[in-house]
């Protein structure tokens, strides 16, 4: 009889093999995406531009948040697939903030490229928050799937440089979830205790509807 633990690690060391029979896996947009992922491309159609990614440009901040973000992530950039890694540029304007959100992925790492006094910080699941402001140069991660944020406090825009754990991270932004969709406004009011007026206001500000 097979040992349990001999069979995981066999799982484990077949899986870590598999992921590395050849050198990359250029996702084939035109091919059926799976739950795996993109179908790779074939090899010789491959080129030198699947591996470049030119996007990642100041981001648009007028809107509500006064922020912006611009992301090379598998969807938009073919030679990620697979490779388990994404990057984003972020962009404050002053007061600007990247309201509460989480990936459901990929833990995230920030770098202030520019900019000073952003206060960044995440929750934990046992409800500690964790919490520090942050100077040009300083960088601070968040855990998968943990709610986290960054909030310009300084007298300039700043650019944030973000890498990401997966090369699809996705994205769920609390506010949102709650103001920019269908959900019952009367069952937000239930389960969040916030008073219905104010966020039928929201839903307002966000196009949400019910």
């Amino acid at each position: 009889m097979i040992s349990p633990i001999f069979f995981v690690l066999s799982l484990i060391l077949s899986s870590s093999y598999a992921s590395h029979v050849q050198d990359f896996c250029v996702a084939d947009y035109t091919a059926p995406q799976s739950f795996a992922g993109y179908a790779c491309k074939d090899p010789a159609k491959v080129t030198v531009d699947d591996f470049v990614f030119s996007g990642l440009k100041a981001p648009n901040t007028t809107n509500i948040n006064k922020s912006g973000f611009s992301a090379a992530v598998a969807p938009v950039f073919p030679a990620l697939n697979g490779l388990g890694v994404s990057v984003a540029l972020a962009t404050l304007d002053v007061d600007g903030v990247s309201p509460l959100h989480s990936h459901r992925g990929a833990t995230e790492v920030i770098v202030i490229a520019e900019g000073s006094n952003i206060v960044a910080g995440f929750i934990a699941s046992n409800n500690k928050v964790y919490m520090k402001t942050l100077n040009k140069g300083d960088a601070i991660v968040f855990p998968q799937g943990l709610y986290h944020f960054f909030w310009n406090q300084g007298k300039t825009p700043a650019t944030i440089f973000v890498s990401f754990s997966s090369e699809n991270p996705g994205v769920q932004v609390l506010e949102n979830a709650l103001f920019g969709s269908d959900f019952p406004t009367d069952i937000i009011a239930k389960t969040t205790l916030l008073d219905v007026v104010q966020i039928k206001k929201l839903k307002g500000v966000f196009l949400g509807t019910n």
